[in-house]
């Protein structure tokens, strides 16, 4: 018998690359792109990509390589610096490649986001017709500003949400058989009719695996076709679905 996590591994073509990921950890940690603490980028880097394989979500071949660069970067960074080293033995910060990669893809991105907020003919129309939750209103001004999440916050969301759930409860076999169609309708009706859910709320009582690995990859096909969008009130705060569109 097959294993049954086969059934719905994922690939997210949605993703951008390993350079996003690693604009995505500079930013959360809030550190200074020309001083990057490579040992501490390495080791968050790792552990998104455990958290993806834990989620059964395919990782692209670029991914690892660029693993084993932050690896090799590291290892260069902690051989011991002569205490006078001849002409010939100075050599280039090992970051300062990757730093050059980073500045540049950052640049093409803020370009491209650039170029994405200009008003395009019913393409990006967003109204949000109904109040957030009491933990998160704010003022008037302030929920006009909200913040839109990137894929890999939304693969954080969904790594807490799978951790609070009881393993035993994630070992049962669910014989419901999944469409994928299905659940991406089910998602435009509960919106349609909420007009704004966070990832759990969408769920409802259903935490098996499979649906909430389904869930997910019908909210990723969804973005990807502009139907829905993931914003936040807060940089890493809740994050809540709404239709880019309203019906």
């Amino acid at each position: 018998m097959a294993d049954e996590t086969t059934d719905y591994a994922i690939k997210l073509d949605i993703f951008e690359g390993p350079l996003d990921l690693l604009l995505y950890l500079i930013k959360k940690n809030e550190i200074d792109i020309y001083n990057i603490p490579v040992a501490l980028i390495t080791e968050q880097y790792l552990q998104y990509l455990r958290i993806i394989k834990s989620l059964d979500l395919d990782l692209a071949g670029e991914y690892l390589v660029m693993a084993s660069t932050l690896i090799h970067i590291k290892s260069k960074m902690l051989l011991p610096v002569p205490d006078e080293p001849s002409d010939e033995e100075t050599e280039e910060d090992p970051r300062a490649e990757l730093v050059r990669q980073l500045l540049e893809y950052q640049t093409f991105k803020e370009a491209a986001a650039a170029l994405q907020m200009r008003p395009l003919l019913e393409r990006d129309v967003f109204t949000r017709s109904a109040p957030l939750e009491n933990d998160l209103e704010k003022s008037a001004a302030e929920e006009d500003d909200l913040i839109e999440a990137n894929v890999f916050e939304l693969i954080e969301a969904l790594h807490r949400l799978v951790s609070r759930i009881d393993k035993q409860e994630l070992l049962e076999i669910d014989m419901e058989m999944l469409s994928l169609t299905d659940i991406i309708n089910d998602v435009m009706e509960q919106l349609n009719r909420e007009k704004n859910l966070t990832f759990e709320e969408l769920l409802g009582e259903r935490f098996d695996r499979r649906r909430i690995i389904y869930t997910f990859l019908a909210l990723l096909e969804l973005i990807k076709m502009r139907m829905v969008k993931a914003y936040q009130t807060s940089a890493f705060g809740v994050i809540r679905i709404f239709p880019a569109v309203e019906s």
